[in-house]
């Protein structure tokens, strides 16, 4: 961005404006209430439907796992009734032949139902984290304007987290237990409709003080994510300007106050856990004193020879499956209706259109490219800045080859002209032409294709510095890489490098200087080959020997290439073909160096203030 760039000159929100995404982020993730409405859920339904032949098996060893579970029960019910009790020794044997094949069956099926279903859970959170990537990197500026970029990567990271562990763990845990009420209550109906309706109001003693009392863990749950939330969000902010931290010698306070916040959040925790406790001792002294009311009335059952023995361990055991069942389906709801609400913020993500977008039928531009752009009686404001329009009836025109330098106080209008130029924002009047193509009748793409980009903080990743050039243009050989490094004044440092090229530059190129990294973001701009090249401020904040190596970079980088560049120091545009004096949005002067100092207006006065230090 332009050197003091106001409000009016600049679209906050972008991605990577912010700094402190950590913070952003904990403050984002700390926040995930449930949703009652689950019908977000309904949204994964096309991401299911892509994989339905992986689904199959997964529901048939689901259904198989159920019925081996339930079969069980009929197997030592056998194995009383037939083998203890009135049965031979061969018959015991075979009992216990029964018994043991359905408990490997059991086993098989129920490995083979984790694995299928928490595959199928994995694949499906996959695909949704890349649709979700990939829709948000079509997204443009002004979206970002209005939104956080620490809440897209917590959308990114934290939500699609929480459906993952619903579709990888919770459902598989929800689907076996459904299965298993409804398989476990039909089996107890059919040996006893007076004892299973015993089972059923068991079932809704335990439901019941499991809502009532969870709600309030949930609560607790909540409170205590919000107070880590906080010192995660300030542990953020401290290590972020941990040399500011350290400079003012503050390491301790900063400290003190992180260890507060973790002291308030684990004082919280602790009654979450309280809350828990006594609902899990409630819930198993109901559990237990049902089952024990149901085996009384069974033992009557069999002193009266109404069932027998194994009839009443088989009821007993299916009693016990069912209420673990619906308890397991109370604790799972909480985690589908956390998955909802993290869904539905997904699926907000997922909905959000870009402003710019390719036209149904867009005009190509033509090839082989010129390189000519023009301005025609622009206006643009930024999105909710309508009263302050950042160009106003601005009209440019820069010949193929030329190049034109925009200079001007802060707030003039000249980095909106180069976010124009890319298509980031169309203006609300007027119209930007690359080659004579209207740009709103352009792909976005092919217009950006046109272009490349030298920003004064150029950002760069974090991987091999061979592959932040290559990221220009993603075919260019290795040779054409390091001819572009060695145009950009590059290639000596590079080679001096660690492991040359493919050293790792750091998180944003913080192991290079500030010259190395404009020198690597100017070879990133050669490789790409464009017949535009956009200079935003390329050598600002430089020093003497770093600015005369940029320059030398940047005089390769221009040859035989249309050139718009931003300058706040007029000395690095003396040799422009031409500049283009801009003020409140407007052009008020052009001409060359000395056309310009000559005519006495605002040129000369900012070239009076900067080569002479003459007051204005």
């Amino acid at each position: 961005m332009s050197d003091g760039v106001t409000a009016e000159d600049q679209a906050p929100g972008r991605p990577g404006a912010g700094a402190n995404l950590a913070g952003a982020m904990s403050d984002a993730a700390a926040k995930r209430p449930r949703s009652r409405d689950i019908r977000p859920l309904g949204r994964l339904g096309p991401f299911v439907a892509a994989h339905k032949a992986e689904a199959l098996p997964a529901l048939l060893f689901l259904i198989l796992s159920t019925a081996s579970s339930l079969s069980i029960t009929f197997a030592f019910r056998y194995l009383i009734d037939d083998g203890f009790i009135s049965g031979t020794d061969a018959k015991l044997n075979e009992m216990f032949l029964l018994l043991g094949s359905v408990a490997v069956v059991l086993a098989l099926a129920s490995s083979l139902r984790y694995f299928f279903v928490t595959r199928l859970g994995e694949r499906i959170v996959a695909d949704l984290r890349q649709a979700l990537y990939s829709h948000i990197l079509t997204l443009d500026p002004a979206f970002f304007m209005h939104t956080r970029t620490g809440e897209v990567l917590s959308r990114l990271t934290t939500d699609i987290t929480i459906v993952e562990n619903l579709l990888a763990s919770s459902a598989s845990i929800a689907l076996r237990n459904s299965l298993m009420m409804i398989g476990a209550v039909t089996v107890l109906m059919v040996f006893s409709p007076k004892l299973t309706l015993y089972v059923l109001v068991l079932g809704v003693l335990v439901i019941v003080p499991m809502f009532v009392v969870g709600r309030q863990v949930r609560k607790r749950s909540i409170a205590a994510q919000d107070k880590f939330a906080e010192a995660i969000g300030y542990a953020g902010e401290s290590l972020d300007a941990l040399d500011t931290v350290q400079a003012f010698g503050r390491e301790k306070s900063a400290a003190d106050r992180f260890v507060g916040a973790v002291e308030i959040a684990f004082r919280t925790s602790v009654k979450r856990i309280t809350a828990r406790a006594m609902m899990t001792a409630l819930v198993m002294a109901l559990i237990s004193g049902g089952i024990a009311t149901v085996l009384w009335l069974g033992a009557y059952a069999v002193r009266s020879h109404e069932m027998t023995v194994g009839e009443l361990l088989q009821f007993a055991m299916l009693s016990v499956m069912a209420a673990g069942a619906i308890g397991a389906l109370g604790e799972v709801w909480g985690e589908v209706q956390k998955a909802s609400g993290a869904m539905a913020r997904i699926s907000e993500l997922m909905e959000a259109r870009p402003t710019i977008a390719a036209p149904a039928h867009p005009i190509p531009l033509p090839t082989p490219a010129l390189g000519e752009i023009a301005f025609e009686a622009v206006t643009f404001a930024y999105p909710g800045r309508d009263d302050a329009p950042a160009l106003r009836s601005f009209s440019m025109h820069v010949r193929p080859g030329e190049t034109v330098a925009l200079v001007g106080p802060s707030g003039a209008g000249k980095s909106t002209v180069l976010r124009l130029l890319l298509r980031f924002y169309d203006p609300q009047s007027g119209s930007v032409r690359i080659d004579d193509v209207d740009l709103k009748d352009a792909d976005p793409k092919e217009v950006r294709a046109r272009c490349a980009l030298v920003a004064q903080d150029a950002s760069l990743f974090s991987g091999p510095a061979i592959d932040n050039i290559r990221f220009g243009r993603e075919e260019a050989t290795e040779a054409e890489i390091r001819e572009a490094a060695n145009q950009a004044e590059a290639e000596g440092f590079l080679n001096a490098l660690p492991e040359g090229f493919q050293t790792k530059i750091g998180e944003k190129a913080k192991t290079l200087s500030g010259g190395q990294r404009q020198r690597l973001a100017i070879a990133r701009a050669l490789v790409r080959n464009a017949p535009i090249l956009l200079l935003d401020e390329a050598t600002s904040a430089l020093d003497a020997e770093n600015e005369r190596l940029v320059q030398n970079a940047l005089a390769r980088a221009m040859t035989g290439r249309t050139t718009v560049v931003i300058a706040h120091r007029l000395a690095t545009v003396l040799k422009a073909d031409r500049i283009v004096v801009m003020d409140e949005g407007r052009v008020v002067e052009q001409g060359t160096h000395h056309e310009l100092s000559a005519k006495g207006g605002l040129y000369a006065k900012l070239a009076r203030l900067q080569f002479a230090g003459e007051p204005a």
